[in-house]
């Protein structure tokens, strides 16, 4: 095979023209070999965040309960009682449009590694779907291989996925967007592992399913838009075994346990190249790999793909010499390869061996921190939507309405989806995904609560708006249900970061995280960016998803989000803030619009507030009113099972069709029987006056569902 020219090597590794020229400085000469492809993977934008890692900065705010795990897999909370939890969020986006069952399975065995190679042990994943209008091309057929891949591996894997977010709008039909998110639980004598590779002498080991040809290139596939030719992209995408990762879990863990291992990585985005590199990089040690060690699937496999595979169920481990063995019979019980492949070394340098030969020898800090940093122009965020006075957009009736809105793909009963997902595997969940809060039961009998946040309607309506509310209305949703929001993770998905319309919402988005996380008192301690969600130019709207986590500090009953009883007297609380019409002008095709404002310190000590008042009030009910309004939750307020509803009087003051579909931020309703009425609006009252908000009786639950 020719030797390609310069221009063919630029376009082939994705590598720019000035990226080149920074490259052979570094170098002193230009790159050579293997050396096209490790900056190729590591300087992508999905490993380097090159064009986001500045302003990732301002997310530095820690407390009592975290510490700076930044450069670990996932961020960590220490809650006391010897249990710390383990949490992170991640995009599998570009790959899920390309292969939906592959893209979304692999996805979820990448975050869920990410977990347990710091040695905790996963208890829960959500997810965070965003699909096109149900009747674009291939988005049924998107839909369904998303949610057979989410349900096809973490229910054979074993761990419960319990919560979620589902969207559909057409900003979505060309890319969709298929964020994972996994929570785990260290306690007992299990430590926290480390990635960061230590110990001259110490060995290098190579753990899991054995490498084959498939996700060569995935990094840097996604770090790029998409055009028309989708089909020449499947090669990069992974294969994934949740049986294999299974066995991975349980293997790591005991070596873990049995304190064998000095660290531990998985191998993610550019596989063995992300891994080592990062492992060695983080140490200030060096290493000598031997690629031609590395278990195969495929005896025609190069130096180059073994490097940039992203085959799945993999992990690499240090120990000490005399551990080998007793590593290797833990592996081996569980059916699964523990090759030695390498030494740490004293020389700061990646070594990397092919049959004896040296193939490459680098620094590998060139690889790992010495990425170009973009500074992309932006501009201050402008409201453009705000009025006065938010307009009705629609003169129909209010059942008219309601039946036109509940036609629409987004407030369709979603039950298909999580139905398929083995929610109650284990004995921790509490309330699953069939409730607006999904929570699982700690050894300390406590109760760990878990959310996703963004609202996407919210934020094509204001970025602003939309990005307060994302963090702003789980930690609500968190309060209401007597939590206190602890800690947050992120997936930060825009379009093309070298459009100054992009980085200003995402800047803007990354400021207010930032003062959102210090105020709330809950840091932002793990994430992702993905950037390049385009096809032909046209991007995603910007949706920053958020994965929060809330702690109550007892097993004490968590309210209801449905009527569950008859006799309930039924209570709206409204807070001073945004009025709105955001998703029902989309559904009716209308101009979005609002009025008021957001105020991140009183909406934080807001929730600090509501957190107590459900802890003393102990309402049978409660819940947070969502998109569509007053209408569409106490819709989704009734209960078939107990055979309750609730309707609005029709000669209620505010039973008017603009009232009731008003999507306000925020109204909170609550329900209590006659026993705790009394307690109940005491408290209520206190409440109101201190945080200048307006309650009303609406009514009580009745018998009947409709």
């Amino acid at each position: 095979m020719a030797e390609r020219t310069l221009t063919e090597k630029l376009k082939h590794y994705r590598i720019s023209q000035n990226e080149y020229e920074r490259i052979s400085g570094l170098l002193g000469r230009p790159p050579q070999g293997l050396e096209w492809a490790l900056f190729s993977a590591l300087w992508s934008e999905h490993c380097s965040y090159k064009s986001s890692k500045v302003h990732l900065r301002k997310f530095s705010y820690r407390n009592g309960m975290t510490r700076d795990d930044s450069d670990e897999n996932a961020g960590v909370v220490d809650i006391g009682f010897g249990e710390k939890i383990v949490f992170k969020m991640e995009s599998h986006n570009h790959p899920s449009f390309i292969e939906p069952y592959q893209g979304a399975a692999t996805g979820v065995g990448g975050i869920l590694r990410d977990i347990f190679t710091m040695g905790a042990r996963p208890i829960a994943l959500a997810d965070y779907l965003c699909f096109g209008d149900e009747n674009a091309p291939r988005m049924k057929s998107l839909v369904k291989g998303v949610v057979a891949g989410i349900s096809g591996y973490g229910n054979c894997v074993g761990v419960p996925t319990i919560t979620g977010y589902t969207e559909y709008d057409e900003n979505y039909n060309k890319n969709i967007l298929v964020n994972a998110m996994a929570v785990g639980l260290i306690e007992g004598q299990m430590n926290l592992a480390s990635s960061k590779a230590e110990g001259i002498g110490n060995l290098v080991v190579y753990v899991g399913a054995k490498t084959g040809k498939d996700g060569v290139h995935g990094a840097a596939m996604a770090s790029e838009s998409f055009d028309q030719d989708i089909d020449s992209k499947k090669p990069n995408i992974q294969i994934g075994d949740p049986f294999l990762e299974k066995l991975l879990i349980e293997s790591c863990l005991e070596v873990l346990s049995k304190n064998l291992v000095v660290c531990m990585q998985d191998m993610g985005a550019a596989g063995l190249t992300s891994s080592t590199f990062e492992m060695a990089s983080k140490g200030k040690v060096g290493m000598d790999l031997h690629l031609d060690k590395v278990p195969q699937r495929d005896s025609s496999i190069t130096p180059e793909e073994i490097l940039l595979s992203e085959s799945q169920e993999r992990m690499v481990l240090v120990c000490v010499p005399k551990n080998l063995e007793a590593i290797q019979a833990v592996f081996k019980k569980w059916d699964l390869d523990a090759a030695p492949v390498g030494t740490i070394t004293d020389t700061k340098k990646m070594r990397l061996f092919w049959k004896g030969d040296v193939v490459t020898e680098i620094d590998p800090t060139l690889i790992t921190d010495s990425a170009p940093r973009y500074e992309r122009p932006f501009t201050e965020y402008q409201s453009k939507r705000k009025r006065a006075k938010v307009e009705a957009v629609s003169n129909q009736n209010q059942k008219q309405l309601l039946d036109s809105l509940k036609q629409n793909a987004f407030y369709k009963n979603k039950n298909w989806i999580y139905e398929q997902y083995d929610q109650r595997v284990g004995t921790r969940t509490v309330k699953d995904a069939s409730q607006t809060l999904s929570v699982v039961r700690l050894n300390s009998h406590r109760d760990l609560a878990i959310s996703v946040g963004c609202r996407p309607s919210f934020m094509r309506m204001d970025t602003r708006i939309g990005a307060i509310d994302a963090i702003m209305y789980p930690a609500l949703q968190q309060a209401i249900k007597g939590f206190k929001p602890i800690a947050v993770t992120d997936c930060l998905n825009f379009a093309n970061p070298e459009r100054v319309e992009v980085m200003t919402d995402f800047v803007t988005t990354c400021d207010l995280y930032a003062q959102i996380a210090q105020k709330l008192d809950a840091p932002i301690i793990s994430g992702n960016v993905s950037f390049y969600n385009e096809t032909e130019g046209k991007g995603i709207s910007p949706t920053p998803a958020v994965g929060l986590v809330g702690l109550k500090e007892n097993d004490e009953r968590v309210p209801d989000c449905v009527f569950t009883e008859t006799g309930l007297d039924v209570y709206l609380v409204q807070m001073p803030g945004v009025i709105s019409y955001a998703k029902t002008a989309e559904v009716l095709k209308k101009e979005m619009s609002f009025s008021g404002d957001l105020t991140v310190n009183y909406l934080a000590d807001f929730v600090g507030a509501m957190t107590a008042f459900v802890a003393k009030t102990k309402p049978q009910v409660s819940r947070v009113v969502g998109q569509g309004g007053l209408a569409l939750t106490l819709d989704k307020m009734k209960s078939a099972g107990y055979e309750c509803s609730m309707q609005v009087d029709a000669n209620h003051m505010f039973s008017s069709t603009s009232f009731l579909f008003e999507e306000r931020l925020y109204d909170f309703v609550f329900a209590v029987d006659s026993k705790t009425r009394g307690p109940f609006e005491k408290e209520l009252d206190a409440l109101v006056k201190k945080w200048n908000l307006i309650s009303h009786v609406l009514g009580s639950s009745r018998k009947g569902y409709s």
